[in-house]
């Protein structure tokens, strides 16, 4: 196995950075990551969670900028037994994940602007590599030895870096019908971005030859199988890498409504589309040959449905309620959304009390499901079922300015497949991950 078994799953190396579908990123504001259920916002986050809900906004100019600082382990362990390791793990560092929302409102109209990275996998750097990088590696002395040349250790240079980021540019139109119903209809325009990089060289190993290798030395493998005549195992040792980025772009149309049956209850409604994205590689090295330079092919961000639910329990003490439901199975990912035997949906509950006028703390809670199916799961493509926990608060330093603040933790649950390595047996791959986020926001209304 060389580079280009590890490529194959190009099209779903985009898993969300903290939250959301197979592809999705709901992180997209402080309020978020202090409370995690914002689907019924009527807050300036609303641009993203409940664009309808932006009408009940003052009239006015409000600004709100946001960032996240984001540190994630993904890791998987291979039972394979000729790995030198087998444990694997890619870090994620995200200083700067940024927000903006801005809403100019006058009474029953309301226009607004939103930004984020709303789909895509961050960074993720594998110092060592992925196990499939190697395994075929470790087959070399075990094979030798087969042969009569006894082979005892190999060595190699393997590293992998892959980064994903869907930027998006989201506009809406607002409209107040009367004091309970207001509608909303806009668009996010999404560039995306993959860029993946990787290597393997310096392939030594250890064989016993008479003639070729009598110490037994460490040797590099290309050399010593082209001395014995094996040209095609002397290719397949060579050094390998890969260096390619894809982009492509994409409209979401989205709708949305706000009702406020009474002064205690908000309820928001939204449903975004389907995004039909179509990504080009431009491919600087590849030999794995799975990246064909001009290659295209599709990489959707599926359709979501939002509901969400605020109620004021006293003036100060609020509770919130928030439900997605990503539509994975619809969307076209060449074949491999096939392998989702459900679609992914998550379920938020939060909680806000004001201590004084001006000062706020908030908690929630938010469970995560997935339902993969073992040809869905990879060391590219794994995303686990998860309990998020937030918390944060809000302070009013004035009537126009306030400062947010949220922390979180994800605590995911593990998952495992079995992986028939033929002459070899069959081994288990297991996969975990952890989160953490601290985030700051700022709003201004002008």
């Amino acid at each position: 196995r060389g580079l280009g078994d590890v490529y194959k799953r190009q099209v779903l190396f985009i898993s969300p950075i903290v939250f959301g579908s197979l592809v999705t990123n709901t992180n997209q504001s402080t309020m978020y990551i202090r409370m995690l259920a914002r689907n019924a916002s009527t807050d300036i986050d609303a641009v993203y969670f409940n664009p309808a809900g932006v009408t009940m906004l003052k009239n006015g100019f409000h600004l709100a900028v946001h960032n996240q600082t984001i540190t994630q382990d993904k890791t998987i362990i291979n039972a394979f037994p000729y790995l030198n390791n087998d444990e694997y793990v890619g870090e994620t560092r995200v200083p700067f994940f940024p927000t903006v929302f801005a809403v100019y409102k006058m009474d029953k109209l309301a226009v607004s602007f939103g930004f984020g990275p709303n789909a895509g996998g961050g960074s993720a750097d594998y110092a060592n590599g992925l196990p499939s990088f190697e395994i075929g590696i470790s087959q070399i002395p075990v094979l030798l030895s087969m042969m009569g040349l006894p082979t005892t250790q190999y060595s190699a240079e393997i590293e992998f870096n892959g980064s994903s980021i869907y930027y998006g540019f989201q506009f809406n139109l607002a409209y107040a019908i009367n004091d309970m119903f207001s509608i909303a209809a806009g668009m996010r325009y999404i560039y995306a971005v993959n860029e993946y990089e990787g290597f393997i060289r310096n392939i030594m190993i250890n064989p016993y030859h008479p003639l070729a290798n009598p110490q037994a030395s460490m040797v590099p493998a290309s050399q010593f199988f082209t001395m014995i005549g094996q040209t095609s195992l002397a290719a397949a040792t060579a050094d390998q890498g890969v260096n390619v980025k894809q982009t492509g772009s994409g409209i979401t149309p989205i709708f949305g409504l706000n009702i406020k049956p009474t002064e205690n209850l908000n309820i928001g409604i939204s449903y975004e589309f389907n995004t039909k994205l179509e990504l080009e590689n431009d491919t600087t090295t590849d030999d794995s040959g799975m990246f064909p330079d001009g290659y295209k092919f599709r990489s959707d961000i599926p359709a979501i449905l939002s509901l969400g639910a605020e109620y004021a329990l006293t003036p100060e003490f609020r509770a919130m309620f928030s439900y997605h439901m990503f539509f994975d199975r619809n969307a076209d990912w060449e074949g491999a959304e096939d392998f989702v035997d459900s679609n992914t949906y998550d379920l938020a509950f939060g909680l806000e009390y004001n201590i004084t006028e001006a000062f706020l703390v908030s908690a929630g809670y938010l469970y995560t499901k997935f339902n993969l199916g073992d040809d869905y799961l990879s060391e590219m493509t794994f995303d686990l079922s998860a309990n998020t926990f937030g918390l944060g608060a809000q302070y009013t330093f004035s009537q126009n300015f306030t400062v947010d603040v949220g922390f979180l933790t994800v605590s995911y649950s593990e998952d495992s497949k079995n992986i028939d390595y033929g002459l070899f047996g069959t081994y288990t791959e297991t996969y975990k991950k952890s989160s953490m986020v601290i985030s700051i926001g700022f709003g201004y209304h002008f």
